[in-house]
């Protein structure tokens, strides 16, 4: 990992990782999991991240040993990787079970709901693939984040990328879903 300091460190709370299939996901053993999450959540947790969530890019397909959620705390980071790769799926089910608890659907509880276990809006989304299609694992996150594309299949995604990341996070004037 390269060194980066506290003053040059981006802020940011909620990171957000797009990438691989539900496919790819599903052939990572579980020594491969508990690798790849501990080496983001490091760089997470550097960075003074309290949440990195991980997402495959598409939904999931009809399988017989369906994906499950793994979660861990690296540091004060709290990293999950959420096998739910169809937003409207996520926003749909979220719908359903803030109705079902509380008897009325609103923003904020919507957001809650989405963002959980983190308890704010990602900062900054990392795509893997190419700058020109968004992931279909996306739809409420994007309002309010910054987008980083790297062009990296998921089997080569290392620290080095979710740094490289952060580092073209920290160079950006943040619009908060406004335009110039």
């Amino acid at each position: 990992m390269s060194p980066m300091t506290a003053e040059s460190a981006p802020r940011v709370r909620h990171i957000i990782v797009v990438g691989g299939t539900p496919a790819s996901w599903q052939d990572l053993s579980d020594q491969s999991w508990d690798a790849v999450l501990d080496d983001l959540g490091k760089v997470a947790d550097h960075a003074g991240a309290n949440w990195l969530t991980m997402r495959p890019y598409g939904p999931l397909p009809a399988s017989p040993s369906p994906l499950v959620t793994r979660e861990v705390e690296v540091g004060g980071c709290r990293v999950v990787a959420d096998p739910v790769g169809d937003g409207r799926e996520r926003l749909a089910a979220a719908a359903r079970a803030v109705l079902a608890a509380t008897g009325a659907i609103t923003a904020e509880r919507l957001d809650a709901h989405l963002n959980r276990p983190a308890e704010a809006d990602p900062d900054l989304v990392v795509v893997l693939g190419p700058p020109n299609a968004l992931p279909p694992s996306l739809v409420w996150e994007l309002a309010y984040s910054e987008l980083v594309f790297i062009d990296v299949p998921w089997e080569q995604l290392a620290a080095q990328h979710v740094e490289d990341a952060l580092a073209t996070f920290a160079r950006r004037h943040r619009r908060f879903g406004g335009i110039d």
